[in-house]
């Protein structure tokens, strides 16, 4: 996987996995919801794995051109 997109409230934060991973740590603190569960909806696509939802990167995600948003 390339690329997680993780969409929470307004805001989207994008982590490059290949460049620029983060630490477990980090990743699993906007992955993991409040009961320690893998929050919803969650779409895997090509390479990519987006977690939360945004309009915005969900469009960007099933066009196949990534969102385009700043990255981590």
């Amino acid at each position: 996987m390339s690329q997680v997109i993780v969409a929470r409230g307004r805001g989207v934060v994008t982590f490059d996995m290949k460049r620029n991973a983060p630490d477990d740590a980090t990743l699993l603190q906007f992955l993991l919801g409040p009961s320690g569960k893998l929050r919803a909806p969650a779409l895997r696509r090509g390479d990519a794995l987006l977690v939360g939802f945004n309009e915005a990167a969900y469009r960007a995600v099933l066009r196949g051109a990534g969102t385009g948003l700043a990255r981590r």
